[in-house]
């Protein structure tokens, strides 16, 4: 972790495309409220020049950084030590320079847990199993999460069978692959719904499926953060069942880079929140 008191540390984030990430203003605002020095920009890498810039990321200043679609599992292959979450799901999406070495993490299991704990508190001592819907990359760290919590059965679905049953068989027990014709079916005995996939997100179809199914007790999770009420969303709320937007996890996930980087653990409050939620609003 780093000192506060070693200079002002240079993160970024790196993606392709970038411009849409939110997470220079989250943490620009935990900069500014902690009295901080310190910066974060966006960097735009294509794909075929990822490797490059992962060689001269200490040259050309930087301390650490957020790595998004479509780096992650390129980050991973080029870090000389990794976290247990990360080696897990073979993807990385913090990265920091310690001893000269590249070093990454992948936090977005944590995030997806502790986004559940602040805004479904209980979600994990209902019955029944976890039912995620998605094969990617999303939906492989979910898995993981709820197998590091205990959840005690995970079944995954998605359009292709198969890349259902490779993301259960890399999780292993208690994840199971099912076939998405049998959606009524898996509905019935969920206690927790996870929309893992892009279904939703402007320029996609919404993810339209019935939820009269589900038991009236279930949590409905949704990573999609834009817009901030999907379709899902708001037929769990038309349904009184507790519904867990993505923006949560969006926030947790940047909680343990800053601390790596900056070296004091931020709190993702209601004000960082509400600045997040408008600046979505205002890019629609």
């Amino acid at each position: 972790m780093m000192s506060a008191c070693q200079g002002k540390p240079k993160v970024c984030v790196i993606g392709y495309p970038v411009r849409h990430s939110r997470s220079p203003l989250i943490h620009r605002y935990w900069l500014n409220r902690l009295g901080m020095e310190g910066s974060y920009e966006r960097v735009e890498v294509v794909p075929g020049d990822f490797g490059r810039f992962m060689d001269n990321f200490g040259r050309l200043g930087f301390t650490g950084g957020n790595v998004t679609l479509p780096h992650k599992q390129a980050a991973y292959e080029k870090c000389a030590s990794t976290t247990a979450a990360a080696a897990s799901l073979k993807a990385v999406n913090t990265l920091w320079i310690e001893a000269g070495e590249l070093h990454g993490d992948n936090t977005d299991a944590a995030g997806f847990l502790a986004s559940l704990d602040e805004d479904a508190p209980g979600w994990d001592r209902s019955e029944g199993y976890a039912l995620i819907i998605g094969a990617g990359g999303a939906a492989r760290a979910i898995a993981y999460a709820l197998k590091l919590r205990g959840v005690r059965r995970i079944l995954l679905t998605n359009r292709t069978k198969a890349r259902a049953d490779a993301v259960a068989a890399d999780i292993g027990p208690p994840a199971e692959s099912r076939a998405m014709c049998s959606m009524p079916e898996l509905l019935a005995g969920a206690a927790l719904l996870v929309n893992a996939t892009s279904l939703g997100m402007p320029g996609h179809p919404p993810l339209d499926i019935d939820l009269t199914p589900l038991p009236p007790d279930a949590t409905i999770s949704d990573i999609v953060y834009v817009p901030l009420e999907t379709r899902l969303i708001k037929a769990a709320k038309a349904r009184g069942l507790c519904a867990v937007s993505g923006i949560g996890m969006l926030l947790q996930q940047a909680v343990p880079g800053f601390e790596r980087w900056f070296g004091v653990r931020p709190s993702v409050t209601p004000e960082l929140r509400q600045l997040i939620e408008a600046d979505i609003l205002a890019s629609l």
